[in-house]
């Protein structure tokens, strides 16, 4: 099973719209497995990580007050990329790729007024 990322808006009466997103292949977070050995893992908690270890266990909502401290995160951890797949097990380009899609999406969400969910 895969994670995905999407972007989400929220209607008049507050239930989550989604907004039309890439492709599979663009909306790709990881597999299941990442939601622990990556995104929750301890290297990336001992990097100062708020947002992705909320996936060790649940899904990931970040609303669209939250995107700025979100993005602010996915810099700081984006030149950690290669350390926290080799110590996750996966291949660097694998976990660049799926990072970028969440970043993608994080953008998109922000210009449209909305938030993400990786799930």
């Amino acid at each position: 099973m895969s994670l995905l990322v999407h972007t989400v808006v929220l209607d008049a009466d507050g239930r989550r719209d989604f907004l039309e997103d890439p492709a599979y292949g663009g909306t790709l977070a990881g597999f299941e497995s990442t939601r622990t050995r990556l995104w929750g893992s301890p290297a990336i908690r001992a990097l100062g990580s708020r947002f992705f270890p909320r996936l060790d266990g649940d899904d990931l909502y970040v609303e669209h007050d939250e995107l700025d401290g979100f993005l602010a995160e996915c810099e700081a951890l984006r030149p950690h990329l290669d350390r926290l797949a080799g110590q996750g097990g996966y291949p660097a380009g694998y976990v660049t790729r799926c990072f970028d899609n969440i970043v993608a999406a994080a953008l998109r969400a922000k210009a449209a007024g909305g938030g993400i969910v990786i799930w």
